[in-house]
C-alpha cells in the first residue's frame, strides 16, 4: 500500500483536504438531547460532549466503548545539554514498563476499556541536538508522522495519544515558543523535576534552538522538523489520522498539545476533532490550550504526560455518551414535559 504522504509538503496537502463533521448526525444529536428526561441543560458540559462526538461519529447516538491509546517513545539529542532530572536511559526503561504494564497508563487504560500500544522510535539514535543542527531530516520527521498515521485503529471511536521520552518538555517548549512568540522562559517548566538551575538550563536551550532556526519558525511544520521529536512528530501524525477517519481525539498535556499545534499553526480548523483531556500543571500548558482555544475537561494538577490525563478523561466522554445515548426520551419513559 502507497504511503498517504512522503515529505512534508504533501503531509501539508492531506492535513487541507481533512473531513468535516457530519452536520446532520450533529442536528440530529441536538433534537435528541432535548427530548432526553431531563431539563434543558441540565447535564451542562456533557451535553456538548456527546453532540460534538455525534457530528464526528456520524450518528445520532454516539459510541465510547473501544477507546484506543497509543505511546509513542523517543530519544531527544538536547537531553545532552542537562535539561532532565533523569538520563535518556529512562525512555527505554519506560517503554519496557509499559509493554509489561505497570505504568500509570496502563491503568487508566485499563480502567477505562482503552486498548493500549506502544511504540518506540528509533530509541538507539537520539534527534540531534537542536542547538546546534535541525532536531531531524525531513526523511526522519516524515516516517515518524507515518508511524503514528499508521498506528491509529480505525476501528477505534476515541483516540489519546501520549508520550515518553527524555527531554521532550524542551523541545515542546521551544515549539510552543517558536509558533506562538513570548519569552523561553514563558515556555519551560519543570518538566521531570528539575531544579531553579535546571530551569534556567531550559530556558538557555530553547533561546539557542530558535536563534539556530530562526529561518524556518514561519512554517510550523519545519518548526516541527527542526525543534521537535520522533514522538512528538508521531502524536501529530496519529492526531491526523485520526480525523481523517472522523475519530475524535482527547487531547493529552503539554507534549501533546505542542504536537497539535503544529497541526493547528499548520491548517486552521485541523484539531476541530480533538477536545482537551486536562490542565497540567507544566508550565506553559494553560496559555497553550488558550492558543488552541480548547477548554480542558479536568485539573488536577498532573505532569506526569504517558497520556494520563487524556486517558482519565475518557471516563467524562464515556459518561456524557452513555446519558446522550442511554437515556430514555420523554415519550419512551412516559413522562410529562417533553
Amino acid at each position: 500500500m502507497a504511503a498517504p504522504f512522503t515529505s512534508l509538503d504533501s503531509f501539508r496537502g492531506l492535513l487541507a483536504a481533512q473531513p468535516a463533521a457530519d452536520t446532520t448526525a450533529l442536528a440530529a444529536a441536538q433534537v435528541r438531547n432535548g427530548q432526553l428526561t431531563k431539563p434543558p441543560g441540565a447535564l451542562g458540559r456533557l451535553e456538548d460532549l456527546a453532540i460534538w462526538l455525534a457530528g464526528w461519529q456520524g450518528c445520532e447516538k454516539p459510541s465510547a466503548t473501544a477507546p484506543q491509546v497509543i505511546i509513542f517513545a523517543g530519544n531527544h539529542g538536547v537531553a545532552a545539554r542537562g535539561v532532565s532530572a533523569f538520563p535518556p536511559e529512562v525512555t527505554a526503561q519506560m517503554v519496557a514498563n509499559f509493554q509489561n504494564g505497570g505504568a500509570a497508563i496502563n491503568q487508566l487504560s485499563r480502567t477505562f476499556g482503552a486498548s493500549m500500544t506502544v511504540h518506540a522510535l528509533d530509541l538507539d539514535h537520539p534527534t540531534a541536538d537542536f542547538t546546534q543542527r535541525p532536531a531531524m531530516t525531513e526523511a526522519e520527521v516524515v516516517a515518524a508522522l507515518l508511524t503514528g498515521w499508521t498506528a491509529v485503529d480505525p476501528s477505534a471511536d476515541l483516540l489519546v495519544t501520549g508520550e515518553m521520552g527524555i527531554g521532550n518538555t524542551t523541545s515542546a517548549a521551544a515549539i510552543a515558543a517558536a509558533l506562538l512568540g513570548g519569552a523561553a522562559q514563558d515556555w519551560v517548566g519543570r518538566g521531570t523535576g528539575v531544579d531553579d538551575h535546571g530551569l534556567t538550563r531550559k530556558a538557555d536551550v530553547v533561546r539557542a534552538g530558535l536563534a539556530a532556526h530562526a529561518q524556518a519558525l514561519s512554517d510550523p511544520l519545519q518548526v516541527l522538523r527542526c525543534l521537535g521529536g520522533r514522538e512528538i512528530a508521531a502524536m501529530a501524525g496519529a492526531i491526523a489520522r485520526a480525523r481523517a477517519e472522523r475519530i475524535a481525539v482527547v487531547l493529552d498535556g503539554f507534549i501533546c498539545c505542542a504536537a497539535a499545534l503544529v497541526l493547528h499553526q499548520t491548517q486552521s480548523g485541523a484539531l476541530d476533532h480533538c477536545l482537551a483531556g486536562h490542565v497540567s500543571a507544566e508550565a506553559g500548558h494553560g496559555r497553550l490550550l488558550a492558543a488552541l482555544g480548547k477548554e480542558p475537561l479536568l485539573n488536577l494538577g498532573l505532569r506526569l504526560g504517558e497520556g494520563s490525563g487524556a486517558a482519565l478523561a475518557l471516563g467524562i466522554v464515556q459518561g456524557a455518551v452513555a446519558c446522550h445515548s442511554g437515556m430514555a426520551s420523554f415519550a419512551e419513559a412516559g413522562v410529562s414535559g417533553g
